[in-house]
């Protein structure tokens, strides 16, 4: 696990990034600090549960391949606890098929970025994610 902070603090959001080859979580984590996010890295699905829970993310970017288990099973464990399930997940993945574009985001995906990514998607998918979780959280709170 590697901690980096953000070149603008006052954003203070904190993305994890769950990718097992480490150019690409290195290029993610310098798109996110060069938007103004902190980034977490981790490099396989097992880490992702007990990271999210230690250290509260905003939001996670989640490859699909990973070493030990796929991304959509790790997205499905995250969408099954109650603490997490709120939190925005972006898919990564080297596939635009449609059917797994289909099975991520019924997996219950925020979002999805086929490989290579852009800094542009990025930031745009992140700052669109993260503003739909806090305009959904604002309105479960009116509505309680």
């Amino acid at each position: 696990m590697r901690f980096v902070t953000s070149r603008q603090p006052s954003l203070n959001k904190t993305i994890l990034i769950v990718d097992d080859e480490p150019d690409t979580a290195e290029m993610l984590g310098e798109m996110l600090r060069i938007s103004g996010y902190n980034a977490i890295h981790a490099c396989a699905g097992a880490q992702t549960l007990s990271l999210m829970l230690n250290h509260k993310p905003d939001g996670v970017i989640l490859d699909v391949l990973l070493p030990d288990q796929s991304g959509i099973e790790v997205l499905k464990n995250i969408r099954r606890d109650p603490r997490l399930v709120q939190i925005p997940v972006i898919l990564v993945s080297g596939s635009n098929a449609p059917a797994d574009v289909q099975q991520g985001m019924q997996a219950g995906a925020s979002a999805y970025l086929t490989k290579p990514v852009s800094f542009w998607d990025v930031k745009e998918t992140v700052d669109r994610c993260l503003q739909a979780a806090a305009h959904k959280g604002r309105l479960s709170l009116l509505s309680e």
